[in-house]
């Protein structure tokens, strides 16, 4: 309804109250000086004939001619209006331009792991700002808005560079999973290798094995042969070396063979246990023949000559007696240099010498003999030397045994099988019905002395 003049005089007041204060505002943006800290404004209310002074209204268009006041305060109030309205809008605008702008900028800190509001703040602190609004000159808003979008667009393009950059780096892992698959296989191929060698070795072993057990179950076999040809009486070892050799009868056909050769030589020890049954003369307890020489070694007692050593058929005689039918140990040593010997018998030393085959070694691979003398290479014996009776131990070491071993020996207080000639079973075959008897003991043999 149509209201009096007097009746809009308070709104009028009020809206240039507001046109006022927004005219300050706008006068003090565009002199571009901040307000003091602390300061604040004070609005006055103006009577509408003082309002162009500091306030100049805006212009009213005329419509043909002057217009009554009534129709022209009607049409200041709804220009006044419009204008509220537009700058609201403005500032709605804007605000949702601010608004939706922090979002992003939040967003892209939030991947980018750094905070960006106190940027933010110091850009738009940049701009003159009164108790929170925006800044009061459009074309200061236009600028700063220009300088945040450049700003955001800068950021948002060192945010783009470095997602490519890790984009990048991403790929690395991948390089590093196919070396590592690459890695693996080739561990895998090892593995698969060392396993196939493992089960070749494996294989191998369980053939090494049986072949083992073979031979172990062939040697427990001929144990028990062995034990069973004990049982039996054929035989009584208690030991492979605890045994001797029979020779009953004088022939030309009774002996024992020593199995092992002799290597070269340029000393040696002999040593056994013998006892004579024949009178006179004890015969060949052992010879010794090589291609070319048929008496290399031999111990020799033929008819009423004294018992003889043959080096290289040189002699030497030897100051022993053992033809009285008992047990006596006897032991000959030699050495190539000057031909030194020595005679033990019964742990005794009886005899020395000198000069028998002088520098003379002894020669391989000939045959040793137990019972005969041998004029040609394990054969042509002679029933006349021909020792009868029964020997023991017979042992042959590579050098000069030391007069305290060979008396450990005799008195039964040491066993020192020979390095070159041991006596063991299984080195010695008889022949012409030679054989093997249990020996007697150690012991025994010395109280038949």
């Amino acid at each position: 309804s149509p209201r009096s003049p007097a009746g809009m005089l308070p709104v009028v007041a009020g809206l240039l109250l507001a046109v006022a204060a927004g005219g300050r505002r706008s006068a003090a943006a565009a002199g571009d000086q901040e307000s003091p800290p602390g300061s604040r404004f004070v609005c006055t209310s103006l009577p509408l004939d003082a309002a162009g002074g500091d306030c100049p209204l805006p212009p009213v268009p005329m419509q043909g001619g002057a217009l009554p006041p009534e129709e022209e305060l009607k049409a200041t109030v709804l220009q006044l209006r419009e204008t509220v309205l537009q700058q609201k809008e403005t500032i709605g605008s804007q605000r949702e331009a601010i608004r939706e702008l922090t979002g992003k900028l939040s967003r892209c800190e939030s991947a980018d792991g750094k905070s960006a509001t106190g940027t933010w703040k110091k850009e738009l602190a940049k701009g003159k700002d009164t108790m929170g609004d925006l800044p009061r000159d459009p074309a200061q808003v236009i600028d700063q808005l220009s300088r945040t979008m450049q700003t955001l667009k800068d950021r948002l393009e060192s945010l783009e560079h470095q997602l490519r950059a890790n984009v990048s780096y991403a790929a690395l892992p991948n390089d590093l999973r196919e070396m590592l698959q690459r890695r693996l296989g080739d561990l895998e191929r090892q593995l698969l290798s060392k396993v196939a060698e493992l089960e070749d070795e494996k294989s191998l072993l369980h053939n090494e094995t049986s072949a083992h057990r073979q031979k172990t179950e062939t040697a427990l076999n001929a144990l028990l042969e062995r034990v069973s040809e004990l049982e039996k009486g054929n035989s009584a070892f208690k030991s492979p070396d605890e045994f001797k050799v029979s020779l009953p009868l004088r022939t030309n056909y009774l002996y024992g063979k020593i199995k092992k050769t002799l290597p070269e030589l340029y000393a040696f020890t002999v040593c056994l246990w013998l006892r004579s049954s024949a009178s006179p003369g004890i015969g060949t307890p052992f010879s010794y023949a090589v291609p070319g020489q048929a008496n290399e070694i031999v111990l020799i007692e033929w008819g009423n000559n004294p018992i003889e050593l043959l080096i290289n058929d040189k002699v030497a005689q030897l100051p022993l007696f053992i033809s009285d039918g008992k047990w006596h140990h006897i032991c000959i040593t030699w050495t190539t240099r000057d031909g030194m010997w020595e005679a033990f018998q019964d742990g005794e030393k009886l005899g020395t010498g000198e000069n028998l085959a002088p520098w003379h070694p002894i020669k391989p691979g000939g045959v040793l003999i137990l019972g005969q003398e041998q004029d040609t290479v394990g054969g042509r014996f002679d029933a006349t030397q021909a020792f009868v009776g029964e020997m023991s131990q017979f042992n042959i070491w590579d050098r000069v045994l030391k007069a305290e071993d060979i008396i450990n020996i005799a008195n039964c207080s040491t066993n020192m099988p020979g390095n070159i000639i041991p006596w063991v079973d299984n080195n010695v075959d008889v022949f012409g019905g030679a054989t093997k008897w249990p020996v007697e003991t150690c012991e025994e043999r010395l109280l038949d002395l």
